[in-house]
């Protein structure tokens, strides 16, 4: 999903206005429309790809792109809004031969696929895009499964065309939206951003998909435009690449985090069953930088929950690994009152149970954080008992 600068010319608001005239005085119309999509890029961000709409007028001679995924990086409060979830994206305008120049910068090709439909539809169409374009229109606020780029032309689409529908299952029985991400996320060699999207993700994200749902990806909606019952009848034509990127082949095994996690945790384990000095301060001081982590992470994931827009980010079950009284008790590691050793016991049992109940939470936790999850629970049952 692409991310550019504010910008949308007065301009092109008149031409929409003249142009709606022109062809409904005249009674033709001169306008092809396509939906493109963009494959996934390198960055985050642009992982899971970008969907926009272009529009071809033959008289005004204007090549424009629309585009949902754009947002005012200027903006003197941009990072907080990000971090509330209070960022507002909104419609932008582009020529399409400034918007190609980005993905061929950036090596992601584009495929396109033109919506054959008459005069009068297409103007339909067309006031649908203008009336976003209104004053507050331009406006959403970003929801990364709800309403984003994708699913707000996937919306314009469906909402415009009548009798359109997709006649076969885009997913297998079961896929959730987490599964699709993963998708991407391990096509584009990303572990570890991997597992911090499903830390920081929560349960909302284990809902099983059906296919206008799974239409908030850009491959996705693509394939459900190819697999419309008017695309058999010619309405929408197949997809076809317009430019073909040649990406650098970057390869990263999806299983890393969880090697390198059982590899440390492994070697931890292994230092505090010995008995010697040094052995004992390590140990010690690899308690207390895991309780503060993870006090610390269970703070933000219970911030992202109650403080912020992110509907994303409720209904966390990585809390239950993740507490946040950890910070606390990273304090007084090396003293460990009474108090402190009925803490480390609370805390085992939790991540006992936690371990017990893995494969029937509500939520598919990462299972890169199996090491950690049963190092911190053999790690509080010893510090119950004051070893």
């Amino acid at each position: 999903m692409k991310l550019v600068k504010s910008f949308v010319p007065v301009l092109f608001f008149f031409f929409f206005n003249s142009t709606l005239k022109a062809q409904q005085d005249s009674g033709s119309c001169h306008l092809r429309i396509s939906i493109l999509t963009c494959a996934p890029g390198a960055e985050l961000y642009s992982t899971f790809g970008h969907t926009a709409i272009r529009v071809i007028d033959s008289v005004h001679h204007t090549d424009l792109v629309f585009n949902w995924g754009t947002f005012d990086f200027d903006d003197p409060n941009f990072y907080l809004k990000f971090i509330r979830g209070k960022l507002e994206y909104f419609l932008s305008v582009d020529p399409f031969n400034e918007f190609i120049y980005t993905y061929q910068y950036e090596q992601r090709s584009i495929w396109e696929q033109e919506i054959d439909l008459d005069c009068a539809k297409k103007l339909q169409f067309l006031a649908a895009i203008q009336k976003n374009l209104q004053g507050g229109n331009r406006f959403y606020k970003y929801d990364f499964l709800l309403d984003n780029c994708t699913s707000r032309v996937r919306d314009i689409v469906f909402g415009n065309i009548s009798g359109l529908k997709v006649t076969d299952s885009l997913t297998e029985d079961g896929i959730t939206y987490r599964n699709q991400i993963h998708e991407y996320l391990d096509e584009g060699a990303k572990p570890w951003s991997k597992l911090g999207i499903d830390i920081l993700l929560g349960s909302k994200l284990d809902k099983r998909v059906t296919n206008w749902n799974a239409m908030f990806l850009p491959d996705y909606l693509m394939q459900g435009l190819d697999e419309s019952n008017l695309a058999d009848e010619g309405i929408i034509h197949p997809s076809k690449i317009i430019y073909t990127a040649n990406p650098p082949d970057i390869k990263s095994w999806k299983y890393a985090p969880l090697m390198i996690f059982s590899i440390l945790f492994a070697g931890l384990i292994v230092i505090s069953l010995l008995h010697k000095g040094w052995a004992v301060r390590i140990t010690r001081i690899f308690d207390s930088l895991l309780l503060y982590i993870t006090g610390v992470l269970g703070v933000l994931l219970l911030f992202m929950w109650f403080g912020t827009d992110h509907t994303v980010c409720k209904n966390n079950f990585n809390l239950l690994w993740a507490l946040p009284t950890n910070f606390i008790a990273a304090f007084f590691i090396w003293k460990r009152p009474l108090w402190v050793r009925r803490y480390f016991y609370v805390a085992a049992l939790i991540y006992g149970l936690f371990m017990l109940s893995w494969f029937w939470l509500p939520q598919q936790i990462n299972i890169a954080l199996i090491p950690l999850v049963l190092y911190m629970l053999l790690r509080c049952s010893k510090l119950a008992t004051g070893k």
